[in-house]
Protein backbone atom coordinates (compact mmCIF):
# COMPACT_ATOMS: atom_id res chain seq x y z
CA UNK A 1 0.00 0.00 0.00
CA UNK A 2 1.23 3.70 -0.85
CA UNK A 3 2.66 5.69 2.21
CA UNK A 4 3.85 2.74 4.71
CA UNK A 5 7.47 2.57 2.37
CA UNK A 6 8.90 5.27 4.17
CA UNK A 7 8.26 3.54 7.29
CA UNK A 8 9.19 -0.03 6.97
CA UNK A 9 13.03 0.35 7.64
CA UNK A 10 13.83 -1.86 4.67
CA UNK A 11 13.98 0.38 1.84
CA UNK A 12 17.67 0.23 -0.26
CA UNK A 13 19.45 -2.73 2.16
CA UNK A 14 18.63 -5.87 -0.22
CA UNK A 15 20.63 -5.84 -2.51
CA UNK A 16 23.42 -3.77 -0.84
CA UNK A 17 23.95 -6.40 2.02
CA UNK A 18 26.19 -8.81 0.85
CA UNK A 19 28.16 -6.32 -1.00
CA UNK A 20 32.22 -6.06 0.25
CA UNK A 21 32.78 -3.31 2.78
CA UNK A 22 29.28 -2.26 3.25
CA UNK A 23 27.56 -2.64 6.61
CA UNK A 24 23.50 -3.37 6.16
CA UNK A 25 21.96 -0.85 7.70
CA UNK A 26 20.17 -2.66 10.75
CA UNK A 27 16.56 -2.56 10.81
CA UNK A 28 14.33 0.64 11.80
CA UNK A 29 12.82 -0.74 15.51
CA UNK A 30 9.92 1.86 14.56
CA UNK A 31 8.55 0.09 11.73
CA UNK A 32 6.32 -2.06 14.21
CA UNK A 33 4.56 0.95 14.39
CA UNK A 34 0.80 0.66 12.75
CA UNK A 35 -0.96 3.74 12.16
CA UNK A 36 -4.58 3.86 12.04
CA UNK A 37 -7.25 6.82 11.39
CA UNK A 38 -10.71 7.27 13.25
CA UNK A 39 -13.29 7.19 11.55
CA UNK A 40 -14.95 10.09 13.96
CA UNK A 41 -13.10 12.70 12.25
CA UNK A 42 -14.54 11.22 8.92
CA UNK A 43 -18.21 11.38 9.21
CA UNK A 44 -18.71 12.96 6.32
CA UNK A 45 -17.87 9.81 4.28
CA UNK A 46 -19.65 7.00 3.65
CA UNK A 47 -17.57 4.01 5.87
CA UNK A 48 -17.10 2.17 2.95
CA UNK A 49 -15.28 4.83 1.08
CA UNK A 50 -13.69 5.72 4.22
CA UNK A 51 -11.82 2.93 4.68
CA UNK A 52 -11.20 2.48 1.33
CA UNK A 53 -9.45 6.26 1.74
CA UNK A 54 -7.51 5.02 4.34
CA UNK A 55 -6.11 1.54 2.46
CA UNK A 56 -5.06 3.75 -0.38
CA UNK A 57 -2.86 6.04 2.25
CA UNK A 58 -1.16 3.50 3.15
CA UNK A 59 -2.96 3.28 6.92
CA UNK A 60 -2.93 -0.28 8.93
CA UNK A 61 -6.21 0.00 9.81
CA UNK A 62 -8.92 1.98 11.55
CA UNK A 63 -10.70 3.42 15.16
CA UNK A 64 -14.41 2.41 14.03
CA UNK A 65 -16.64 4.73 16.13
CA UNK A 66 -19.77 3.23 16.12
CA UNK A 67 -22.20 5.72 15.62
CA UNK A 68 -25.57 6.77 13.43
CA UNK A 69 -23.67 6.71 10.05
CA UNK A 70 -20.83 4.43 10.61
CA UNK A 71 -22.30 0.67 11.54
CA UNK A 72 -25.07 2.04 13.46
CA UNK A 73 -24.99 -0.13 16.71
CA UNK A 74 -28.80 0.29 17.28
CA UNK A 75 -30.19 -0.11 13.76
CA UNK A 76 -31.32 -3.54 12.76
CA UNK A 77 -29.37 -6.45 11.42
CA UNK A 78 -26.40 -5.46 13.43
CA UNK A 79 -24.83 -8.53 12.92
CA UNK A 80 -24.93 -8.84 9.46
CA UNK A 81 -23.91 -5.11 9.04
CA UNK A 82 -20.78 -5.86 11.15
CA UNK A 83 -19.94 -9.17 8.71
CA UNK A 84 -19.81 -6.92 5.76
CA UNK A 85 -17.67 -4.38 7.09
CA UNK A 86 -15.23 -7.50 8.15
CA UNK A 87 -15.29 -8.62 4.80
CA UNK A 88 -14.18 -5.17 3.83
CA UNK A 89 -11.74 -4.58 6.28
CA UNK A 90 -9.72 -8.14 5.04
CA UNK A 91 -10.30 -7.24 1.54
CA UNK A 92 -8.63 -3.93 2.33
CA UNK A 93 -6.05 -5.47 4.57
CA UNK A 94 -7.35 -3.27 7.30
CA UNK A 95 -7.55 -3.88 10.93
CA UNK A 96 -9.84 -2.21 13.58
CA UNK A 97 -10.26 -1.11 17.58
CA UNK A 98 -13.49 -0.40 17.97
CA UNK A 99 -14.26 3.32 19.73
CA UNK A 100 -17.44 3.75 21.39
CA UNK A 101 -16.77 7.71 21.76
CA UNK A 102 -19.82 8.83 19.66
CA UNK A 103 -21.13 12.20 21.20
CA UNK A 104 -25.40 11.59 20.22
CA UNK A 105 -25.70 7.82 19.49
CA UNK A 106 -27.36 6.99 22.77
CA UNK A 107 -29.43 10.27 23.50
CA UNK A 108 -30.36 12.71 20.87
CA UNK A 109 -29.91 15.32 23.29
CA UNK A 110 -27.46 14.99 25.93
CA UNK A 111 -23.64 14.54 24.47
CA UNK A 112 -22.21 11.12 25.24
CA UNK A 113 -24.77 10.83 27.24
CA UNK A 114 -26.00 8.12 29.44
CA UNK A 115 -22.82 7.47 30.50
CA UNK A 116 -21.35 4.99 33.31
CA UNK A 117 -22.04 7.38 36.13
CA UNK A 118 -26.07 8.06 35.03
CA UNK A 119 -27.95 8.61 38.35
CA UNK A 120 -30.99 6.46 36.87
CA UNK A 121 -29.74 2.83 37.05
CA UNK A 122 -31.76 2.53 33.65
CA UNK A 123 -29.60 4.83 31.57
CA UNK A 124 -26.24 3.53 33.26
CA UNK A 125 -27.69 -0.10 32.03
CA UNK A 126 -28.18 1.70 28.20
CA UNK A 127 -24.56 2.74 27.97
CA UNK A 128 -23.33 -1.06 29.70
CA UNK A 129 -25.72 -2.37 26.86
CA UNK A 130 -23.97 -0.37 24.01
CA UNK A 131 -21.04 -1.31 25.46
CA UNK A 132 -21.65 -5.34 25.06
CA UNK A 133 -22.68 -4.81 22.29
CA UNK A 134 -19.32 -3.01 20.95
CA UNK A 135 -17.37 -5.93 22.08
CA UNK A 136 -19.74 -8.52 20.17
CA UNK A 137 -18.66 -5.91 17.23
CA UNK A 138 -15.41 -6.21 17.76
CA UNK A 139 -15.11 -9.81 17.65
CA UNK A 140 -17.10 -10.20 15.13
CA UNK A 141 -14.39 -7.64 12.96
CA UNK A 142 -11.17 -9.06 14.80
CA UNK A 143 -10.48 -5.97 16.69
CA UNK A 144 -8.02 -5.66 19.06
CA UNK A 145 -9.82 -3.46 21.37
CA UNK A 146 -12.75 -1.64 22.87
CA UNK A 147 -12.31 1.49 23.96
CA UNK A 148 -14.80 3.24 26.20
CA UNK A 149 -14.86 5.84 28.89
CA UNK A 150 -15.93 7.00 32.13
CA UNK A 151 -18.02 10.26 31.40
CA UNK A 152 -18.33 13.51 33.91
CA UNK A 153 -19.57 13.23 37.49
CA UNK A 154 -23.19 14.14 37.30
CA UNK A 155 -24.29 17.41 39.55
CA UNK A 156 -24.85 16.01 43.01
CA UNK A 157 -22.98 12.95 43.01
CA UNK A 158 -19.67 12.51 45.36
CA UNK A 159 -16.51 11.09 43.65
CA UNK A 160 -17.12 8.06 46.06
CA UNK A 161 -20.85 7.38 44.73
CA UNK A 162 -18.99 8.14 41.36
CA UNK A 163 -16.37 5.21 41.15
CA UNK A 164 -18.65 3.06 42.65
CA UNK A 165 -21.09 2.92 39.74
CA UNK A 166 -18.28 3.40 37.35
CA UNK A 167 -16.63 -0.05 39.13
CA UNK A 168 -20.40 -1.72 38.90
CA UNK A 169 -21.26 -0.99 35.33
CA UNK A 170 -18.18 -1.72 34.03
CA UNK A 171 -18.15 -5.64 35.69
CA UNK A 172 -21.02 -7.00 33.21
CA UNK A 173 -18.70 -5.31 29.89
CA UNK A 174 -15.52 -6.73 31.25
CA UNK A 175 -17.41 -10.29 31.40
CA UNK A 176 -18.57 -9.99 27.91
CA UNK A 177 -15.18 -8.38 27.03
CA UNK A 178 -13.79 -11.92 28.91
CA UNK A 179 -16.16 -14.33 27.01
CA UNK A 180 -15.19 -12.22 23.79
CA UNK A 181 -11.46 -12.52 24.46
CA UNK A 182 -11.17 -9.05 23.52
CA UNK A 183 -10.11 -6.77 25.79
CA UNK A 184 -11.56 -2.92 27.42
CA UNK A 185 -9.42 -0.26 26.72
CA UNK A 186 -10.65 2.57 29.06
CA UNK A 187 -9.33 6.59 27.77
CA UNK A 188 -8.64 8.80 30.84
CA UNK A 189 -10.26 11.86 29.41
CA UNK A 190 -10.07 15.58 30.47
CA UNK A 191 -13.06 16.71 32.64
CA UNK A 192 -13.99 12.89 33.23
CA UNK A 193 -14.14 11.06 36.18
CA UNK A 194 -11.28 9.08 35.01
CA UNK A 195 -9.21 11.88 34.08
CA UNK A 196 -5.50 10.70 34.00
CA UNK A 197 -2.96 7.68 34.05
CA UNK A 198 -3.67 7.74 37.78
CA UNK A 199 -6.99 7.36 37.62
CA UNK A 200 -6.65 4.57 35.48
CA UNK A 201 -4.68 2.89 38.56
CA UNK A 202 -7.13 3.83 40.70
CA UNK A 203 -10.06 2.12 38.55
CA UNK A 204 -7.75 -1.22 38.47
CA UNK A 205 -7.53 -1.16 42.39
CA UNK A 206 -11.61 -1.00 42.07
CA UNK A 207 -11.70 -4.09 40.46
CA UNK A 208 -8.89 -6.08 41.89
CA UNK A 209 -6.78 -5.53 39.30
CA UNK A 210 -7.84 -7.48 36.44
CA UNK A 211 -5.40 -8.46 34.02
CA UNK A 212 -4.15 -6.17 31.51
CA UNK A 213 -5.42 -7.96 28.59
CA UNK A 214 -8.34 -7.67 29.82
CA UNK A 215 -8.70 -4.36 31.34
CA UNK A 216 -6.76 -1.97 29.63
CA UNK A 217 -5.84 1.59 28.64
CA UNK A 218 -6.76 3.58 25.88
CA UNK A 219 -4.00 6.18 25.95
CA UNK A 220 -4.37 9.72 24.41
CA UNK A 221 -1.14 11.32 23.45
CA UNK A 222 -2.66 14.57 23.45
CA UNK A 223 -4.21 13.81 26.10
CA UNK A 224 -1.10 13.58 27.83
CA UNK A 225 0.16 16.70 26.90
CA UNK A 226 -2.99 18.42 28.12
CA UNK A 227 -2.63 17.34 31.91
CA UNK A 228 -0.23 14.63 33.13
CA UNK A 229 2.45 15.45 34.98
CA UNK A 230 5.21 13.05 32.74
CA UNK A 231 5.80 14.09 29.16
CA UNK A 232 4.05 12.27 26.72
CA UNK A 233 6.85 10.12 25.57
CA UNK A 234 7.50 9.33 29.40
CA UNK A 235 3.55 9.13 29.45
CA UNK A 236 3.67 5.99 27.05
CA UNK A 237 6.31 4.42 28.99
CA UNK A 238 4.53 4.28 31.92
CA UNK A 239 1.65 2.82 30.25
CA UNK A 240 2.88 0.54 28.42
CA UNK A 241 2.09 -2.29 30.46
CA UNK A 242 -1.34 -1.78 30.30
CA UNK A 243 -1.66 -0.32 26.25
CA UNK A 244 -4.17 -1.64 24.59
CA UNK A 245 -5.21 1.24 22.10
CA UNK A 246 -3.41 4.45 21.20
CA UNK A 247 -4.81 7.84 20.05
CA UNK A 248 -2.94 10.60 18.54
CA UNK A 249 -2.79 14.28 17.33
CA UNK A 250 -1.25 17.50 18.47
CA UNK A 251 -2.12 19.15 21.67
CA UNK A 252 -1.06 22.01 23.74
CA UNK A 253 -0.75 22.06 27.54
CA UNK A 254 -3.97 22.89 29.66
CA UNK A 255 -6.12 23.12 26.52
CA UNK A 256 -8.13 20.10 25.42
CA UNK A 257 -8.33 20.94 21.85
CA UNK A 258 -7.44 17.80 19.21
CA UNK A 259 -5.38 19.52 16.88
CA UNK A 260 -3.60 18.42 13.42
CA UNK A 261 -0.23 17.14 13.68
CA UNK A 262 2.04 20.51 13.49
CA UNK A 263 -0.45 22.91 15.19
CA UNK A 264 0.26 22.39 19.04
CA UNK A 265 3.69 21.32 21.04
CA UNK A 266 4.17 17.87 20.47
CA UNK A 267 7.72 16.62 19.53
CA UNK A 268 6.57 13.34 18.07
CA UNK A 269 9.34 11.69 17.25
CA UNK A 270 10.04 10.23 20.96
CA UNK A 271 6.59 9.43 21.76
CA UNK A 272 7.29 7.09 18.36
CA UNK A 273 9.65 5.71 19.76
CA UNK A 274 8.48 5.12 23.09
CA UNK A 275 5.66 3.24 21.72
CA UNK A 276 7.58 0.93 18.96
CA UNK A 277 9.88 0.09 22.15
CA UNK A 278 6.99 -0.21 24.66
CA UNK A 279 5.95 -3.55 23.34
CA UNK A 280 2.46 -2.30 22.14
CA UNK A 281 1.25 -4.23 18.96
CA UNK A 282 -1.98 -2.41 18.26
CA UNK A 283 -3.23 0.54 16.36
CA UNK A 284 -1.77 4.30 16.50
CA UNK A 285 -5.28 5.79 15.89
CA UNK A 286 -5.23 9.47 14.57
CA UNK A 287 -7.84 11.48 16.55
CA UNK A 288 -9.45 14.32 15.13
CA UNK A 289 -12.83 14.17 16.15
CA UNK A 290 -13.89 17.91 15.20
CA UNK A 291 -12.11 17.89 11.87
CA UNK A 292 -14.21 15.94 9.36
CA UNK A 293 -15.11 18.99 6.87
CA UNK A 294 -11.51 18.10 5.73
CA UNK A 295 -11.33 14.48 6.83
CA UNK A 296 -9.56 13.61 3.21
CA UNK A 297 -7.37 16.03 3.15
CA UNK A 298 -6.10 15.58 6.75
CA UNK A 299 -5.99 12.00 6.81
CA UNK A 300 -3.35 12.37 4.03
CA UNK A 301 -1.13 14.77 5.45
CA UNK A 302 -1.78 12.71 8.91
CA UNK A 303 -0.12 9.33 7.71
CA UNK A 304 2.82 11.70 5.82
CA UNK A 305 3.55 12.94 9.24
CA UNK A 306 3.88 10.52 10.75
CA UNK A 307 5.98 8.40 8.56
CA UNK A 308 8.37 11.19 8.51
CA UNK A 309 8.62 11.49 12.35
CA UNK A 310 9.08 7.59 12.73
CA UNK A 311 11.88 7.94 10.28
CA UNK A 312 13.87 10.77 12.23
CA UNK A 313 13.29 8.86 15.56
CA UNK A 314 16.54 7.61 17.23
CA UNK A 315 15.67 4.24 18.36
CA UNK A 316 16.88 3.40 21.26
CA UNK A 317 18.41 0.48 22.69
CA UNK A 318 17.24 -0.88 25.64
CA UNK A 319 13.97 0.68 25.63
CA UNK A 320 11.64 -2.14 26.70
CA UNK A 321 13.64 -2.15 29.92
CA UNK A 322 13.37 1.89 30.46
CA UNK A 323 9.47 1.35 29.49
CA UNK A 324 9.24 -1.19 32.35
CA UNK A 325 11.39 1.14 34.63
CA UNK A 326 9.23 4.06 34.26
CA UNK A 327 5.65 2.46 34.89
CA UNK A 328 7.50 1.33 37.70
CA UNK A 329 8.55 3.87 39.19
CA UNK A 330 4.82 5.93 38.65
CA UNK A 331 2.19 2.63 39.01
CA UNK A 332 0.54 3.08 42.16
CA UNK A 333 1.89 -0.01 44.97
CA UNK A 334 -0.78 -2.56 45.86
CA UNK A 335 -3.19 -1.22 47.87
CA UNK A 336 -2.41 2.29 47.16
CA UNK A 337 -3.17 5.55 44.76
CA UNK A 338 -1.73 7.44 42.26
Amino acid sequence: MSGTSGNNGTSGTGSTGGTSGTTPRPPNPLSSLRFGYGTNGLTDLRLDDALGLLADLGYAGVGLTLDHMHLDPLAPDLAARTRTVARRLDHLGLTATVETGARYVLDPRRKHGPSLLDPDPKHRSDRVRLLIRAVQVAADLGAHAVHCFSGTIPADTSDDTAWRRLADALGPVLDAASDAGVPLAVEPEPGHLLSSLADFHRLRHALDDPDPHLLGLTLDIGHCQCLEPLPPADCVRAAAPWLRHVQIEDMRRGVHEHLPFGDGEIDFPPVLEALATSGYQGLTVVELPRHSHAGPELAARSIDFLNRAADTAPAQAGGAAQAATVAAAVAPAEGGLL
